[in-house]
């Protein structure tokens, strides 16, 4: 199998879908491994470690016209549209519900569509963990940075001094990114309360922290309550696959005070925030009455060495499977990867994408 490693493109993208240590694994079982010139120079990794590593050092239109397997991070952008050749396959970040764009080009160049954050494995997402926890522990230290007066924050230092209260977090959704980001919030000092719609996860947090952290069931009137009181709100409501259902419309974003700061860490399944349109790393916020909006789509890349190194410990295993035993074969034999699938030579096989295409 010839499987190509691109540069990402995404504004301020640093991460890179293959480790040299991952290529040189991968090469044993007599792979041809394609990276891009200079993938992995904001990881930190050179082009002479991957040639290191026995892999092929080669320009992006070589390494498309070649690759039968793409392992990319993130999902493709429109620059990178006409180079995807009929057939291939693609293994990534696709996000494809709210991306009507990009999957009518998975579907009208009939590309295998594999995509990490669908990936599950007994209940869990191993693909997505790994950029959510760093997402969720990100997502307090961000917010933080913009309640800052300059940044277009209420000003109000969130560790609290003194004599006076700290900031105030609410925390929808208790899944990987809101207990990391409830975790980081708690150990610096902010009031915390996590909502979520089923009270299972509570009960985790509950347990892991030991009431530390305030928790309540998610619903319509709960959010309206105490998200007036909230400095911080960040958005981790997931449902794989699928669009983000959104929980602060315009009107409830009314009623919370000035200078507040929304981290819709679920911005790039749409987001639950009615108002939320991803940004990127290079211009981060913007504000909607009064409120100031961090909806960056690739949090992680910005600590992209980290992010790397905890993203290929999770991608390699199933990186070797399908270089060891062939994409069509492992679809058919391996339930993991079959959930992964999310586009199937020019069909939608998903049923949250289906789903979330249905209601366009």
């Amino acid at each position: 199998m010839i499987i190509g490693v691109p540069k990402e493109i995404k504004t301020e993208e640093y991460r890179v879908g293959m480790t040299p240590d991952a290529a040189r694994e991968v090469k044993r079982f007599g792979t041809t491994i394609l990276v891009e010139t200079g993938a992995g120079r904001g990881s930190g990794f050179s082009d002479d470690e991957y040639l290191d590593a026995d892999a092929d050092i080669v320009d992006r239109k070589t390494l498309f016209n070649r690759a039968e397997l793409i392992i990319k991070v993130k999902e493709p952008l429109p620059a990178e549209y006409a180079l995807l050749r009929d057939g291939q396959a693609l293994f990534t970040y696709l996000h494809l519900a709210p991306n009507r764009e990009l999957t009518d080009i998975l579907l009208a160049k009939k590309i295998i569509g594999l995509a990490y954050e669908t990936l599950s494995k007994d209940g869990t997402l191993p693909l997505l963990a790994p950029m959510s926890e760093i997402a969720g522990r990100m997502a307090p230290l961000a917010a933080a940075f913009h309640l800052q007066k300059h940044r277009g924050g209420s000003g109000i230092l969130p560790t609290g001094t003194a004599g006076v209260k700290p900031a105030r977090m609410l925390v929808l959704g208790a899944g990987v990114v809101g207990t990391n980001a409830a975790r980081v919030a708690a150990g610096i000092g902010m009031e915390v309360l996590v909502m979520n719609k089923t009270t299972d996860r509570l009960k985790v947090i509950d347990d892991m922290f030991q009431g530390r952290i305030e928790t309540l069931p998610l619903s319509p009137r709960t959010l309206e309550q105490e998200i007036r009181t909230a400095d911080i709100v960040v958005g981790s409501i997931l449902i794989p696959g699928g669009r983000t259902p959104v929980f602060i419309t315009r009107k409830i974003l009314g009623t919370m005070k000035q200078g507040s700061v929304i981290v819709d860490v679920s911005v790039d399944q749409g987001g639950c925030c009615e108002t939320s349109r991803p940004t990127t790393h290079a211009d981060p916020t913007f504000e909607v009455d009064g409120i100031v909006h961090y909806c960056v789509a690739n949090m992680p890349g910005a600590y992209p060495r980290t992010s790397t190194l905890a993203l290929t410990n999770a991608t390699l295993p199933y990186i070797k499977l399908l270089a060891t035993r062939g994409i069509e074969k492992v679809i058919q034999e391996s339930t993991e990867i079959k959930s992964a699938l999310n586009t199937y030579r020019g069909e939608i096989v998903n049923k949250s994408v289906a789903t979330a295409f249905s209601r366009i």
